[in-house]
C-alpha cells in the first residue's frame, strides 16, 4: 500500500513541477536591443535604452500593426543595474536584456578615470552577456542611437549582429566583447581594442580607405551616416586614443590570438605610380616571436609571415608571368608593409605606452615562475624594448586570368 501512495504523491507532485504559471509572453516584455551610456553629472550616468518592439512586421488580423519598430528612452542613473527599475516608471512592460546586442560608449566617457567602476556593473548583471560587443562613439551615445538609421535591416538587434560581423571580416574594425575587455585590463600587459564609430562626418583623412577612421569615410546617397571604422585603444580599463583602418587590421595580424580573416587593400603600382595595385592579404601561419636580452635591454624580433594575391594590375605588368618584375613587387611590398608596421610600433610605444598585439602571452614562456613574469612589469618595460620586425611574403594567384594581353595589341 505504501509503495502505491508514494507513487500517487510522486505524480502530484510531476504536475505541481509541470506548472507555467511564472511564463511571461513575448508581448509582455520590452527588449533592449542596446544600452548607450554617457557621462551625467556628479558621478552619475545617462543611460539610454534602445527598446526592440517584438510584434513589429508580425502578421495580425491580416495586416501589420502599426507600432513602432523601435522605442529610445533617456535617463540619469547612479548605475546600470538600478537604471532597469527606473525605466519601468514610464515603460509598462518588463524591461529584458535577453536580446541586448550592444553596449554603446560615449567617447567621453570611455575617457574618465572612473569608467572601469560602470563598465563592472555588467558583471552583476546576469542577463547581460559576457559576450556583448562594446562601442565607443565619437558623440554621446544617446545621439549616437537616435541618428542611427539602417535603410535596409529595420530589426536594429540583427542590424548590429551584421555590421559587427562584416566589420570583422575586412579587419578594419577588431571585435570587441565585454568578457575581452576584462580579462585584458585585469592582465593589465595588454592594450583592448575596441569598435569605434560615429555619425558625424568630418574631413582629414589622408588617401586611401585604409587610412581613415570613423567619420572620415565620404558617402553619397540615401543611406545610414552611422560608419563604423577603426578602433578605440583602452589602457588600464580607459580609453587613451584611437587607431584607423589600416593601423587596427596591422594590429590583428601582430595578434596571434586574434581571427584573421582576408585583407583586401592597395599598394601604388612600383611600375607606375599612376596606378594602384589591389591585393588580398592572407595570413595562414602564425607570427614567430623571440625574446632576447642585449647589454640589459630586452629585444623582441617578430616574424610576419605573409601571403599576397595580387588581384588588380592597371599597368599591364603581367606580374604572373614575369619573375624579375615579381621580386621586384616582393621587395617593395616587404618594404612597405615592414615600414607600417614599424610606424605602428613606435606609435604604441611612444604615444599609447602599450601594445595591443597580444606579445606579453608568447612571452611568458621566457619567465620560469609567474613572480619572475610580474617583477619584469611587461607594461612598463614595453616602451623601452627593442622591436625587430621581418615580413615573410610568399605570392599566391594572381588573379583567375593571371595572364594580361599587351595593352598596344589590343588597341590596334
Amino acid at each position: 500500500m505504501r509503495p502505491l501512495v508514494k507513487s500517487i504523491l510522486s505524480l502530484f507532485l510531476l504536475v505541481s513541477l509541470s506548472g507555467c504559471w511564472d511564463q511571461t509572453e513575448i508581448d509582455m516584455k520590452a527588449f533592449v536591443v542596446g544600452i548607450g551610456l554617457d557621462k551625467g553629472k556628479n558621478e552619475k550616468i545617462n543611460v539610454t535604452y534602445l527598446i526592440a518592439n517584438p510584434e513589429y512586421g508580425s502578421q495580425q488580423g491580416g495586416g501589420s500593426t502599426n507600432e513602432p519598430a523601435t522605442e529610445t528612452i533617456t535617463f540619469e542613473a547612479n548605475d546600470l543595474i538600478a537604471s532597469r527599475n527606473l525605466a519601468n516608471t514610464v515603460i509598462a512592460k518588463e524591461i529584458s536584456y535577453d536580446l541586448l546586442s550592444v553596449l554603446i560608449v560615449s567617447k567621453e566617457l570611455a575617457s574618465d578615470k572612473n569608467f572601469i567602476r560602470w563598465m563592472y556593473d555588467t558583471t552583476k548583471d546576469r542577463e547581460i552577456k559576457r559576450n556583448t560587443p562594446l562601442l565607443i562613439t565619437e558623440e554621446e551615445a544617446s545621439k549616437f542611437i537616435e541618428e542611427n538609421d539602417p535603410k535596409l535591416e529595420t530589426r536594429p538587434h540583427k542590424y548590429f549582429e551584421l555590421m559587427f560581423e562584416h566589420g570583422t571580416e575586412t579587419g578594419l574594425i577588431p571585435k570587441s566583447d565585454l568578457i575581452k575587455y576584462f580579462r585584458i585590463t585585469e592582465a593589465d600587459a595588454d592594450l583592448f581594442l575596441a569598435v569605434f564609430g560615429t555619425n558625424k562626418h568630418r574631413g582629414g583623412g589622408k588617401k586611401g580607405d585604409g587610412y581613415l577612421i570613423a567619420g572620415e569615410f565620404q558617402t553619397k546617397g540615401k543611406t545610414n551616416k552611422t560608419n563604423l571604422l577603426g578602433s578605440a585603444v583602452f589602457k588600464e580599463g580607459r580609453m587613451i586614443g584611437k587607431l584607423t583602418g589600416e593601423e587596427t587590421r596591422i594590429s590583428l595580424l601582430l595578434n596571434d590570438t586574434a581571427d584573421l580573416p582576408d585583407y583586401l587593400t592597395t599598394f601604388p603600382d612600383p611600375f607606375n605610380k599612376k596606378f594602384r595595385v589591389t591585393t588580398k592579404i592572407v595570413k595562414k601561419g602564425k607570427n614567430k616571436i623571440d625574446m632576447l636580452y642585449e647589454n640589459g635591454t630586452p629585444t623582441l624580433k617578430v616574424n610576419v609571415p605573409l601571403t599576397i594575391e595580387v588581384l588588380t594590375d592597371h599597368s599591364m605588368t603581367n606580374y604572373g608571368k614575369n619573375k624579375v618584375k615579381r621580386d621586384r613587387l616582393k621587395a617593395y611590398l616587404t618594404t612597405r608593409i615592414t615600414d607600417k608596421i614599424n610606424r605602428l610600433v613606435t606609435k604604441t610605444q611612444k604615444e599609447f605606452k602599450g601594445e595591443p598585439f597580444g606579445w606579453s602571452l608568447q612571452a611568458r614562456k621566457n619567465f620560469l615562475t609567474i613572480d619572475e613574469y610580474e617583477k619584469f612589469d611587461w607594461m612598463k618595460t614595453y616602451p623601452n624594448m627593442n622591436i625587430d620586425i621581418s615580413v615573410d611574403i610568399r605570392f599566391g594567384e594572381f588573379g583567375r586570368q593571371s595572364e594580361l594581353p599587351k595593352l598596344e595589341r589590343v588597341r590596334d
